[in-house]
């Protein structure tokens, strides 16, 4: 049977957004504006103030495999490191600073930051986090919300195996993603709603627009929305990894994903779409344990460990890896499977405690530790 797609469309662009760390002390400190300007001579327009001033986003080009997504990530971060270096900084890419004080960090004076203050009061004062988000190539705009459609039940997989912040404010939440936590108080946040169509989907949003609540699209922040900018599929529920490789395994994962559920239409078939309650009960569990306690299969009806829901997902999308070429890429996540950052800074803290540090000094071992997963494949 005939295939509905052109595996040359599935491209990836992949965002991520650092903290800035002091080398010394590992606290939080400001990009100076040179650093800003020293990052923009060399990147070329792929690297942005976030925020928050002790923020900085960097987003790859369109990538027609993995491969090319690797080298061009690889180029971004290693260059932010080395700038940074030059002041006395270092990024780190973690979705929440072990302690530091949301307090004590200024935004970042440009129009639309200072306008995002006004709307969201003291909603967006606390966002000291950060993000990644994957972009997977899909020209056809109804096919891209069909895709949404079936790819929201895999969130909270993509969410659990992406954990990076437990800390929050010098303490451990209990959670593998606080991130979730503050950034679910922003309006327009969340699993998507289901539409049926593209035009749907425009004609919803663009209430809001009309009415200039919200001056376009990127104003909704759901956890996969179709692009306000490109004609893409972006997912945005993860958690930023700190190292690169497990980075480039999940947005492998998303792209393979958005390909096996374009096969499957190809085939008069589809991914049954799940009620977002039960979808949000996902959510939930990865939020909460990351890998460590299984999401709930709904075909079975059970809980299921992570390692062997993994498992799955790259039998499942098998033949995908393999046509976009990232086989190795997805055999990567069965370690991820097993242990994600906010677990290696878990027990980094733990460690430093049992050798007799004080909770502060713990801290600062476990953003030491997050400088190196940082550079570590640089």
């Amino acid at each position: 049977m005939a295939q509905t797609f052109d595996d040359d469309h599935f491209t990836l662009g992949i965002e991520e957004e650092y903290l800035l760390v002091d080398r010394e002390s590992f606290d939080l400190a400001e990009a100076p504006a040179d650093l800003m300007e020293a990052c923009t001579a060399e990147l070329e327009g792929q690297v942005s103030p976030e925020f928050l001033k002790c923020q900085i986003e960097v987003g790859t080009g369109i990538c027609p495999t993995i491969a090319d997504a690797r080298t061009d990530l690889k180029r971004l971060r290693a260059t932010v490191a080395e700038c940074a270096g030059r002041f006395g900084l270092a990024p780190i890419a973690v979705s929440c600073h072990p302690f530091a004080d949301w307090k004590d960090q200024p935004h970042t004076d440009r129009d639309r930051y200072n306008q995002l203050a006004r709307d969201l009061g003291g909603v967006v004062e606390r966002m000291l986090i950060c993000g990644a988000h994957c972009h997977v190539g899909l020209p056809d705009e109804d096919l891209r919300i069909d895709v949404m459609r079936q790819l929201t039940y895999f969130l909270p997989h993509l969410l659990a195996l992406s954990t990076s912040s437990p800390f929050w404010q010098g303490r451990d939440t209990g959670l593998a993603s606080y991130r979730l936590t503050v950034f679910d108080n922003l309006p327009r946040t969340g699993l998507p709603p289901y539409f049926t169509s593209f035009g749907e989907y425009r004609r919803t949003v663009e209430t809001l627009i009309d009415l200039e609540l919200i001056e376009d699209t990127s104003k909704i922040w759901w956890d996969l929305r179709p692009s306000a900018n490109f004609p893409t599929v972006e997912a945005r529920i993860c958690d930023v990894s700190p190292r690169l490789e497990d980075q480039l395994a999940l947005s492998a994962l998303i792209q393979c994903l958005v390909r096996m559920l374009c096969r499957l239409r190809g085939l008069n078939q589809r991914w049954r779409v799940y009620d977002r309650f039960l979808v949000n009960e996902n959510r939930w569990r990865a939020q909460r344990y990351g890998v460590g306690e299984g999401l709930i299969d709904f075909g079975r009806g059970a809980v299921v460990p992570m390692p062997v829901l993994v498992d799955e997902l790259i039998a499942l999308t098998e033949e995908d890896a393999a046509a976009l070429g990232c086989a190795a890429e997805l055999e990567h996540l069965r370690l991820m499977a097993k242990g994600t950052s906010a677990d290696r800074q878990r027990a980094v803290y733990t460690n430093a405690r049992k050798a007799g540090d004080d909770g502060r000094e713990a801290m600062r071992k476990v953003v030491a530790h997050l400088v190196e997963e940082f550079h570590a494949d640089l």
